[in-house]
């Protein structure tokens, strides 16, 4: 699985994304359920710690190329790789909204996600 900050990485990304959250025009729902003021929050370091599949958390700016084609326009949000005949199937697992509606809390992405995994088309 792979998570999508929507916003840069590296030192000028994350100081502008700081920069713009404190001027109010910068804002990704990823960021407030995986961090807290400083660092990640230690319940959600805890789901990665128990989740079957890994969990990689990427930047705008470090997206492979394909993940790049699937979530562009489309971030935050957390996509799933499966590999079928040895090609990678992509599936957004939550979008944008989904993760909005999470309001910062681990446990209700946690139980945004199962509902996602579970869902029919997955």
């Amino acid at each position: 699985m792979w998570g999508v900050y929507h916003a840069n990485g590296g030192i000028v990304g994350e100081l502008a994304y700081v920069v713009g959250k404190l001027r109010g025009t910068a804002h990704c729902a990823l960021c407030d359920i995986t961090h807290g003021a400083v660092r990640m929050k230690p319940a959600f370091a805890a789901l990665q710690q128990r989740c079957p599949v890994p969990v990689r958390l990427v930047h705008l700016n470090e997206r492979p190329p394909e993940l790049a084609k699937v979530s562009r326009g489309r971030t935050p949000c957390v996509v799933g790789e499966s590999r079928v005949g040895g090609r990678a199937v992509w599936r957004e697992l939550l979008a944008p909204d989904d993760l909005e509606r999470c309001a910062g809390s681990v446990e209700a992405f946690e139980t945004a996600l199962g509902a996602a995994l579970v869902a029919p088309d997955g």
